[in-house]
């Protein structure tokens, strides 16, 4: 709707006359705006307003939706008329082979359900959807299930500790919801005792299917697990697979959760356990689906039992009203191959982090995350990472972020104790904190917040400046006299935030294009910001190079620790060049995109609704809220762009360096793989790069668009005739 005054300028709005109007505004049609809002949007835009945003368009709750509105469909009315009408039998059937494959089913549809679960469904609706699990007690008499269930409780009780305490759950997640069930079962830490006695019985049992008939006759008093002899010793492998997954799943994640990574080595072989196991499962797909003809492929790829059948004793709908404070979600499961390849993956992810040095070294933390995110781990892995890493305030719960920092200048804060309890070093432990608590978050999440605490770093860096620059100003000599060097290092400390303000600025960019932030319009503005972020950070290292070099502890260390110091000089040194080779190519890439829109090869994004300047500020204004750069940056932009030319030379040169200093640092990368890669794909972008340039300024008709091909965050020019 539109005020009278308005309405009365715009001559070309049609007016609906069966719509009434209110006394002091009017109905207008405003399909031509949406028209032009549809022709201007690309793919995966959206429209943004102070009265119209996402967030508001995803919070209208549709009433009588299916899928919003599914609270009110149910089968049950509650469980005890569930159990009342037969639906979850104890046991499951008279028949021992039937009762053997349905508790198989069961078995792989909670591990399908678990699995959906982590995925950010609800519990209620997910695990808690079997009667088996919300009633154990029922199922005493028999052994397998109830110590199956148990187990199952207690692995849904530890992952909701480890992520409600890392709080790396999305806002919008269910996943920490328990909803008022019997969650916290004290009979359910006596699961692995009784699972393990049930492992040792069918082990016993399939040790009989392979024996002689003297060892059959001797073990006769075993219970076979069903009737048919054929079908026995494939039951037992089918069952102890999985019994032994469960088992070893739940161990790993209690070694992960011991103090200062002390479980980390036990985690390893449990996870190296449930690798194989799911392989076992995998094998013996086959015989569980032998007599199932009742399904077609399509039906069985998607069913969450290996069988194919429908499992016994589930409903979604039980627990519909301890859903509140929304209608339950209608949900999919995973199929059961699908709940597969998620535990394979989260077991790698979790064995990753098994591995890390757990080196004091903040540098290689930081470097270890960022490769730990290129995966796209899940919740629960993200909480793990987190909680190793963040343990009471200190890295690894061992060691504060005063001596992490001080040890990358090569500093020694041991005689200084008084600066364990300064108010800017507290400061700093808590940002810090926060930092490694928001890299462990998923990419979305991690970029908002890195926009907005980049704020917080910056208040914080002209705060400690002044607080040092005063203290600077007052007579130190006693201070120095007594061997207290506690100036000096804040002095240091104060000159390393800038490059970890500049490392923050660096990773919140070069996540928008994991996110698809950009489109290939604004690719110009975004290196040109890369560009400005990168070669700040790039002096700032070499700025902490200079301090490792001339530090006066440095001389009076023997020689084991001066050796350290010049391999951490090296690893700097060695981080400094592959700064400088980023930085040439962010800046070559500025050029060059630029000189194409000048020259009309590449076409500015025309559209009514955003300027190049709105755009900018979309983008970057997180980054200039925070003074990056300190000057005004949409000013310098424009103006470092709007004359360049494809025949101007120095673009040539950028990507020629960049290439020359990815040649150079090969070496020193050769025993990091990941790192090796990344500048090798770096080479081939500059390498493309000048190959491109070349074409352009024979053939201004070639048609040009750009692909992540080679690395993620910098482009290669697509060369192709119109």
């Amino acid at each position: 709707m539109k005020p009278v005054g308005e309405e009365a300028s715009s001559s070309s709005i049609h007016h609906d006359s069966s719509i009434p109007s209110g006394d002091n505004s009017v109905w207008a049609d405003v399909s031509p705006l949406l028209s032009a809002a549809c022709t201007d949007l690309q793919e995966g835009e959206l429209i943004n307003g102070d009265n119209f945003n996402l967030f508001a368009a995803m919070s209208a709750l549709e009433i009588m939706d299916p899928k919003m509105d599914s609270g009110m469909v149910s089968t049950f009315y509650s469980i005890d008329e569930a159990i009342e009408s037969g639906f979850a039998p104890v046991p499951i059937s008279s028949d021992s082979t039937v009762n053997v494959q349905s508790i198989i089913d069961i078995m792989d549809h909670l591990l399908a359900c678990e699995a959906t679960w982590h995925m950010g469904h609800s519990l209620a609706q997910t695990v808690f959807s079997c009667i088996y699990v919300l009633r154990p007690e029922r199922t005493s008499s028999q052994a397998l299930l109830h110590s199956y269930c148990r187990v199952i409780r207690a692995t849904c009780r530890a992952v909701v500790s480890v992520v409600s305490d890392a709080r790396t759950n999305e806002e919008e997640d269910l996943f920490t919801m328990t909803y008022g069930l019997p969650f916290s079962g004290d009979e359910d830490a006596k699961g692995l005792l009784l699972l393990n006695a049930v492992e040792e019985t069918i082990c016993r049992q399939l040790r009989a299917c392979k024996a002689t008939r003297r060892r059959v006759l001797e073990d006769a008093e075993l219970e076979p697990l069903q009737t048919d002899p054929h079908l026995e010793e494939s039951f037992c492998k089918s069952l102890l697979c999985r019994i032994r997954f469960r088992k070893h799943f739940l161990h790993a994640l209690n070694c992960m959760r011991r103090p200062q990574g002390r479980g980390l080595e036990l985690a390893r072989k449990h996870i190296a356990y449930c690798i194989s196991e799911l392989d076992s499962v995998l094998e013996l797909e086959e015989f569980l689906r032998l007599n199932i003809v009742e399904n077609g492929g399509n039906e069985i790829e998607e069913s969450t039992t290996a069988s194919g059948r429908s499992p016994i004793g589930f409903d979604p709908t039980l627990n519909k009203r301890l859903s509140a404070p929304t209608p339950p979600r209608a949900i999919k499961l995973l199929s059961w191959k699908k709940a597969i390849d998620y535990y394979v993956k989260l077991l790698h992810n979790l064995d990753q982090i098994c591995v890390f040095s757990l080196e004091p070294d903040l540098e290689a933390v930081l470097q270890f995350v960022i490769q730990f995110q290129k995966s796209r781990p899940d919740l629960v892995a993200r909480a793990h990472l987190q909680l190793l890493l963040v343990q009471d305030g200190k890295l690894y719960g061992r060691d504060t972020f005063l001596t992490i920092c001080a040890r990358s200048l090569a500093l020694d804060v041991s005689k200084n104790h008084g600066l364990h309890t300064n108010e800017y070093i507290l400061q700093l432990n808590q940002l810090m904190v926060n930092l490694l608590k928001i890299l462990c978050a998923n990419t979305p999440w991690q970029r908002r917040k890195l926009g907005k605490i980049l704020n917080d770093w910056s208040i914080f860096h002209v705060q400690m400046g002044i607080a040092v620059g005063q203290m600077m100003q007052q007579d130190t000599s006693r201070a120095s006299k007594n061997g207290d060097k506690s100036l000096l290092i804040l002095n240091h400390i104060y000159g390393g935030l800038d490059e970890q303000i500049n490392w923050v600025a660096i990773r919140f960019l070069m996540l928008g294009f994991d996110l698809d932030l950009y489109s290939p319009s604004e690719y110009c503005m975004v290196y040109w910001y890369m560009y400005i972020i990168l070669w700040k950070l790039a002096e700032r290292a070499r700025f902490r190079v200079l301090i490792v070099v001339n530090t006066e502890e440095r001389k009076a260390k023997r020689n084991k620790e001066y050796s350290r110091d010049m391999a951490r000089e090296d690893q700097i040194s060695l981080w400094v060049l592959f700064l400088k080779c980023q930085t040439c190519l962010a800046q070559g890439l500025t050029v060059m995109i630029a000189a194409l829109r000048n020259e009309g090869m590449c076409l500015k994004s025309q559209g009514p609704f955003n300027t190049e300047n709105e755009k900018f500020i979309q983008h970057f204004e997180l980054l200039q809220k925070a003074s990056l750069p300190e000057y005004d940056a949409y000013e310098s932009f424009s103006k470092s762009t709007s004359h360049a030319r494809l025949d101007y030379l120095p673009m040539y040169e950028y990507f020629h360096d960049a290439q020359k200093i990815a040649k150079d640092i090969k070496v020193g990368y050769a025993n990091d793989p990941d790192k090796l890669a990344e500048v090798q794909g770096l080479e081939k972008v500059a390498e493309r790069n000048i190959v491109a340039v070349n074409l352009f300024c024979q053939d201004r008709s070639l048609k040009v668009s750009f692909e992540f091909t080679h690395h993620p965050y910098f482009a290669t020019a697509v060369v192709r005739r119109s």
